[in-house]
């Protein structure tokens, strides 16, 4: 039920924390996986450990917010599949912090563009290849902040906030072409939150919010992703999955 075994994935901003995780897990379920991140080399680095590991991949530069680029990789991660993709994971993001009255135009517009901008054209770019035989996955990720709100980070929860948006009007218009289009909102000890994870203060107040009390490793999210590509989850669009040790409940 949870086999990916016969499938092809793109999954952007893998070349570590919970993106890097996606691929490998995507990869010992059975699946042929393109690593794509804004750096080649991390990109590489994860795509090499997985084919060392015996599984499937390939590696690619992408810089989510370039259509070009977007589609020269949806095509080459449909070329592992033999001419289909199966699964898309928009996962790539980028954070640029300051509390709002302090927030230019320029840190909220690049944050929007990374995390909105970067699904749409993306999922845009992957929607010729994929798959219309009901294994047709696209994989959003958002976050907590999209869903209750969060403090410092005014551009990165309203883009966040944004992709759920989107991942629910897609969902809707692509049903028709037998594609689900889901969303997880996780939480994990990555470069993502290594600014809360490293200010004593911030990091307590964060683990106060989450009733595990813990950070997760980006290895225990990878499970969720798999179920989403997997058929297990094929009569499921549209949602929300908090993957966040209780913090949005």
């Amino acid at each position: 039920m949870f086999s990916l075994s016969g499938r092809s994935a793109l999954v952007t901003g893998a070349g570590n924390g919970i993106g890097a995780a996606v691929a490998k897990a995507y990869a010992a379920a059975g699946a042929a996986v393109l690593v794509s991140d804004l750096d080649k080399d991390a990109a590489a680095a994860v795509a090499a450990e997985i084919t060392a590991a015996g599984g499937r991949a390939d590696s690619a530069a992408l810089d989510v917010r370039e259509a070009g680029q977007a589609a020269d990789v949806a095509e080459q991660a449909a070329r592992l599949g033999g001419g289909t993709l199966n699964i898309l994971v928009n996962n790539a993001g980028a954070i640029a912090p300051a509390m709002f009255p302090k927030m230019t135009a320029e840190q909220f517009q690049f944050v929007l563009g990374v995390h909105v901008g970067g699904t749409f054209t993306v999922s845009q770019a992957a929607l010729p290849h994929l798959a219309q035989d009901g294994t047709g996955r696209v994989i959003n990720v958002t976050s907590a902040a999209g869903l209750v709100g969060t403090i410092g980070q005014a551009n990165y929860g309203a883009a966040k906030a944004a992709v759920v948006g989107l991942t629910k009007s897609l969902a809707r218009e692509l049903a028709r072409q037998h594609i689900t289009v889901n969303a997880l909102a996780p939480l994990a000890a990555t470069a993502m939150t290594e600014n809360i994870r490293s200010n004593e203060k911030l990091a307590k107040l964060t683990l106060d919010r989450i009733p595990l009390r813990r950070w997760a490793e980006p290895e225990e999210i990878a499970g969720a992703f798999v179920f989403f590509a997997s058929d297990a989850a094929g009569y499921i669009t549209g949602q929300v999955l908090p993957v966040d040790g209780g913090t949005v409940i």
